[in-house]
């Protein structure tokens, strides 16, 4: 079976050529272009220049990923199409160039959670269920329960701020720039916890508070996080800003890590997982995935997460979890008409 894979929720075009059968998947082509440099000028995405990068993107995109894969319309057996949540206006030119192609082609097309295609990332590999999965990213931070490819069920998720969100703030705060992410972990990594004999010492009394760790159920909140560097920052002039934007940096990021990871595991235990996967854009912060599997493992869990290239958006996700779904539920070749955008489509449960 061969998947066309199309992206475009946020801010990269992206198209990915897999092939699967029997539960074998392989990326024959992932291509993804994207906009940071476009948007880092504004501090953030602007879905209207957004939008229009994708019109003049993606149909290059998908003609070079058809060319890299070695494939032609004729082989593709199925279109795959992330159909929400993200920016409106930049999924309704995805879906429509999918829809387009699938008319035209007389191929079938499947619409795919953007969430879930973040799962998917980690289906490459050998699974066992049932598994916890951690999605954390800009504009979202859950944690799902599955009991197959096709059966989960949300357990959790943030009440306010998504962790890539308190990322982003908190490097703008500390005028890092765009996206707040690797900045802020690349300044992080600066910082010389040894040569400090105590944090809480050199803070004056002041560690960054951990919201929610123990709050028994399985929701996060990182507004509250935030809000406390903004409060330390503006206490300092901006010389001790400068000569300590490296330890801000690394407490915040020990404060979200030690969240996310004590939540899950919690989640691992409670569920009686045999699994816990990592997926989401802040998956490619190498501490964090450092700090969970050392836990996962610790507590006798394989642990999971996506090569760096699979976490952040691409259509490679898409693709595999098209096949996933599909093997579920078998789309019709007229469907197109069925298709449609939604920005606010949330990862409910299904079957579990």
């Amino acid at each position: 079976m061969i998947i066309l894979g199309i992206e475009t929720s946020c801010d990269e075009t992206s198209a990915a050529v897999i092939k699967a059968s029997r539960g074998s998947v392989k990326i024959l082509a992932n291509i993804v272009s994207s906009q940071i440099e476009i948007h880092k000028k504004y501090g953030g995405v602007v879905p209207e220049i957004a939008a229009r990068h994708h019109v003049g993107n993606i149909l290059p995109v998908i003609s070079e990923c058809l060319e890299s894969a070695k494939v032609n319309q004729e082989d593709i057996d199925l279109i795959a199409v992330t159909s929400g949540p993200g920016l409106i206006t930049s999924l309704i030119v995805g879906v429509e160039t999918a829809k387009s192609l699938s008319y035209a082609w007389n191929k079938p097309i499947i619409s795919v959670n953007h969430m879930y295609a973040h799962l998917a990332g980690n289906f490459l590999a050998p699974l066992e269920f049932p598994a916890i999965a951690l999605i954390v990213s800009g504009g979202h931070t859950e944690l799902i329960h599955l009991k197959s490819y096709n059966d989960y069920k949300k357990i959790g998720q943030t009440l306010d701020d998504a962790a890539g969100e308190a990322f982003d703030k908190v490097a703008k705060m500390l005028d890092l720039g765009y996206p707040g992410g690797p900045a802020v972990f690349a300044v992080a990594e600066k910082f010389n916890l040894p040569s400090i004999p105590s944090l809480e010492q050199e803070w004056g009394g002041l560690v960054f508070p951990r919201p929610m760790i123990n709050s028994g159920d399985f929701n996060f909140s990182f507004s509250g996080l935030k809000t406390s560097v903004l409060y330390k920052v503006q206490k300092m002039t901006k010389a001790e800003i400068k000569q300590r934007t490296s330890e801000i940096c690394f407490e915040f990021q020990e404060a979200v890590i030690d969240i996310l990871t004590t939540k899950t595991i919690k989640a691992a235990v409670k569920h009686q997982a045999k699994t816990i996967l990592m997926a989401g854009g802040v998956a490619a912060n190498k501490n964090l995935r450092e700090s969970l599997q050392q836990k996962s493992e610790a507590n006798g869990f394989k642990f999971l997460v996506p090569d760096f290239s699979l976490c952040t958006d691409n259509a490679g996700m898409i693709a595999v979890a098209g096949y996933y779904l599909s093997q579920k539920d078998k789309p019709a070749p007229n469907n197109w008409k069925n298709i449609k955008a939604d920005s606010n489509w949330e990862l409910s449960s299904h079957n579990a």
